[in-house]
């Protein structure tokens, strides 16, 4: 027996097999069975085939339907008034609805509704039919989405809202007719289909039929449109439509046009390996010098595991620029970085790594090999790879407990030591070590006694290659290095005194026989042993707070003052066969010193002056929170280093800040001539030296090192400005100068460095610095807008060569976004002494959620 119509509102029953769940509004008496009710005549059914049903029953589905008023005779039920039925993850909506709950068939009139599913669907449509159980149907003068969810009143009823983006592939269409083959397999006849808001989409592509699998759209004989206006006519088209997956497929060609390479076309095919690798290749045709191939692979896992590489090639044609002669930059440059993180682990009893609280493993590499580094400087769009002269490659494993880490690793430094030139070749260095092995530790307490050790000792196999000298063979270094220390305060100051002794073996040595060679190697070997003491002394924070007269009114903030100085006494004593020594990285260039360092950090904090200072934004826990970290300062500044847990966020909500901070340090050397490892007239390059500046300046014996200095004002959240130089006091000139400058307002920002070498450089003839580090160069970007913003945005920067007078390199780049595409154009222009004088003119087309087509990087965006 059927069961009864239903009345009453919010009322209703369920059952478990095709049962229904409904509600009414008003009774309505029960009418003719309407099984045999039918859409209009369908179209042909040779064009258009009939759904075909490819999923099972559900047996156990569950139907909840609504309306404002219904009726029912045996199993098929009749709404009407905002008709609502729900199944699965699924609803449909319409004016009348038809559902018979045997078949499972619905059919629907007026203002039809279809959303849910596992992409997010929608479907709107003037009348339609769907089967719920095999999920097959037919819709006519169709509209709808995937990819975007729509918003939801509390009582469950979709409403017609823009929705919310909910995957990077979301897409809209419009049809005549869409036939719903399965639960996620579409075909959209006569339609169209785009990633903008609809009724007058930006872009569009429109084709005779879409054919939607759940996985992606694609499509044949397919016209692409630009404001309605058709550019583009595609044999094959697809477009991913599932958010957890990516689609292979052939890029967007890459256009081009450049003064030195000529017209440039380029293709990519990509490869979605599985969800967490791809692969992309292809190649790039410069007209005026050759073929350009290129491949990236990419893989990523769990927390910060990872796998990228990245090659490159070209055979060049070579050109002869005028009243020159002919250059070939041909070349090959492959880069691979991996890390892998193995999960930490409880050692074994009785193992090596007993009693560790736990293990952390992790190995990494990242590895470059470049064939020449004139291809790199006439092909790299990145200025500052261009002109790099450095590539490290390194390869490591590390295990980590209880403060105590042993590692292996491998390395190779390559570096070019003369650029070449018509008239000579170019000249590298590389420097191998292969492989290391070293122990460090931490600092650890020696029990209850107060004092503190630490190990740092490594085992080496090295090899160095340059002109005019080779290591015959590997040669073997063993360093090891205790320390003991002893910190404690007095009377506010902290000091810690250690004491530490060093021992270095090489099994082979840099000879002393005045042979005619640049650099003799010695088969003789060597072994180096000194003794560090090292006293480092912090004084007393001095600090005054100003909240009250003419610099508080000036700067509407109370103003707190600190002075922090510091003092680090180092005595090293043993050395003497520094130049027996053969270089191959900082443990070679340790050398006796008798010295004392000083310096101090000025720091300015502002604090709000009204009495209420922390503003706290957000509400519930977070607010609480803010509050707490603040409420410890609400009163006053932070002492300088002080562990208050605050965040950000409370920084900025309290008020309080630093403003300026500004360190000054300089070296006083009680041995000038550092135990004989200074030769006059020559660059000298010293661990003590190297840890204080990173700029030389040893040519000679001296007592007093440049006096550094780190300035840094930050005037809002907005600005910054920093200017750092090194001044040597004997020679009264700045050997380093570099000032930086930025600022953010709204959609505008602005920045301008300038930098000052003046530097021995790698040689020192004759008194005088090589021209290789002196130089002054000056940078700056300015621009209004950012990638995603509508409208119009432009950006310009260079860098300029002020002793030659040059820009170096430069750029001007603009874009203009619609609602969902925009445009961007660009010139870019290197002018790199004989190896590259270019102008490049590039271009990119963006669709939103698709793609771009075009050759302006990512990496090279202005903004």
């Amino acid at each position: 027996m059927a069961p009864p119509a239903k009345t009453g509102s919010a009322s209703g029953v369920s059952s478990v097999d095709g049962s229904v769940e409904s509600s009414s509004a008003q009774p309505e008496e029960a009418l003719p069975d309407a099984s045999d009710a039918a859409l209009p005549d369908s179209p042909d059914a040779a064009r258009y085939p009939t759904a075909e049903v490819i999923a099972p029953k559900d047996e156990g589905m569950l139907v909840h339907i609504e309306s404002d008023t219904q009726s029912n005779r045996g199993s098929v039920y009749l709404l009407d008034g905002h008709a609502v039925v729900v199944y699965g993850n699924r609803t449909l909506q319409a004016d009348r609805i038809e559902y018979d709950s045997n078949t499972g068939d619905v059919s629907l009139n007026g203002h039809l509704r279809l959303t849910g599913g596992e992409n997010d669907e929608l479907i709107q449509a003037s009348h339609g039919m769907i089967n719920v159980k095999t999920q097959t149907g037919r819709f006519y003068d169709v509209s709808g989405s995937v990819g975007i969810r729509q918003d939801a009143k509390s009582d469950g009823k979709a409403v017609d809202a823009h929705g919310v983006y909910v995957n990077s592939n979301p897409f809209l269409f419009s049809g005549r007719m869409v036939v719903k083959s399965g639960p996620r397999q579409y075909q959209i006849y006569d339609g169209m289909v785009t990633s903008c808001q609809l009724q007058h989409p930006d872009w569009l592509l429109s084709a005779g039929e879409f054919r939607l699998d759940g996985e992606k759209a694609s499509a044949s004989n397919s016209v692409f449109r630009v404001m309605n206006l058709p550019v583009l006519w595609l044999p094959y088209v697809t477009h991913p439509t599932d958010a957890n997956d990516r689609q292979s497929g052939i890029l967007i060609p890459v256009l081009g046009d450049s003064s030195s390479k000529g017209f440039t076309v380029g293709e990519q095919v990509y490869w979605s390996i599985n969800r967490s690798t791809d692969l992309t290749a292809g190649a790039i045709y410069y007209s005026d010098r050759g073929w350009e191939q290129s491949a990236s692979f990419r893989y990523r896992g769990l927390g910060q595991d990872f796998a990228q590489a990245h090659y490159s090639g070209l055979q060049d044609r070579g050109y002869t620029p005028s009243g020159g002669v002919y250059t070939n930059q041909s070349g090959e440059d492959a880069v691979i970085s991996a890390r892998r993180d193995f999960v930490a682990d409880s050692p074994l009893p009785g193992s090596f790594f007993a009693g560790a609280n736990a293990v952390q493993t992790r190995v990494a590499a990242d590895v470059e090999y470049l064939s020449s580094f004139p291809y790199r400087e006439a092909f790299s769009s990145n200025f500052n790879q261009a002109v790099s002269s450095d590539v490290v490659s390194t390869i490591y494993g590390t295990r980590e407990w209880n403060g105590l880490a042993l590692s292996a690793e491998g390395d190779r430094y390559q570096g070019e030591k003369r650029v070449a030139t018509a008239l000579l070749p170019e000249q590298q260095v590389h420097i191998f070590h292969a492989p290391a092995l070293e122990f460090t530790t931490t600092d650890h307490r020696l029990e209850s006694t107060g004092l503190e050790w630490n190990v740092d000792s490594s085992v080496a196999m090295l090899k160095r290659v340059q002109p005019n000298f080779v290591t015959g063979g590997m040669i073997e270094r063993l360093d090891l290095r205790p320390e003991i220390a002893y910190p404690f305060g007095a009377m506010g100051w902290r000091i810690r005194p250690s004491l530490a002794t060093r021992e270095t073996f090489y099994s082979r040595s840099h000879s002393l026989s005045g042979s005619s060679e640049p650099n003799p190697e010695s088969l003789a070997t060597l072994n180096r042993a000194d003794l560090d003491l090292q006293v480092d002394m912090r004084a007393p924070v001095v600090e005054r707070t100003f909240d009250s007269g003419f610099v508080t009114r000036l700067l509407r903030h109370d103003v707190r003052h600190t002075i922090e100085p510091e003092f680090t006494y180092s005595y090293v004593n043993g050395i003497d066969n520094f130049q027996q020594v053969l270089r191959f990285d900082d443990v070679d260039v340790a050398s006796n010193t008798n010295e004392l360092e000083y310096g101090a950090t000025q720091r300015l904090f502002l604090r709000r002056m009204d009495k209420n200072p922390c503003r706290v934004s957000g509400s519930g826990a977070d607010a609480t929170e803010i509050l707490k970290q603040a409420g410890s300062e609400a009163e006053g500044v932070a002492e300088p280093g002080q562990a208050t847990g605050r965040t950000d966020a409370a920084e900025q909500n309290c008020g309080n800040r630093e403003w300026i901070s500004w360190r000054v340090a300089q070296k006083y050397f009680f041995d000038p001539n550092f135990g004989g490892a200074v030769v006059n007239g020559k660059r000298n390059i010293l661990a003590t030296t190297l840890d204080f500046s990173g700029i030389a300046f040893l040519t000679e014996p001296r007592n007093i090192s440049p006096l550094l200095s780190r300035l840094r004002v930050r005037t809002s959240e907005k600005t910054d400005v920093e200017w750092d130089f090194d001044y040597d006091t004997g020679a009264k000139k700045f050997t380093a100068n570099n000032i930086y400058a930025d600022v953010h307002q709204g959609e505008f920002f602005a920045g301008v460095s300038y930098a000052r070498l003046n530097a021995p450089g790698r040689s020192y003839v004759a008194g005088v610095a090589s021209s290789v580090a002196d130089f002054q160069q000056m940078r700056y970007t300015v621009g209004f807008g950012r990638p995603t913003k509508g409208g119009f945005s432009a950006a310009t920067n260079a860098g300029i060569d002020l002793d030659l007078k040059t820009v170096q390199y430069g750029a001007i780049q603009s874009s203009y976004n619609w609602s969902c595409c925009g445009v961007s154009v660009e010139y870019r222009k290197y002018e790199l002494g004989t190896a590259r004088n270019e102008n490049v003119y590039r271009f990119n087309f963006t669709l939103a959620n698709i793609g771009s087509a075009g050759n302006i990087r990512r990496s090279d965006q202005l903004f």
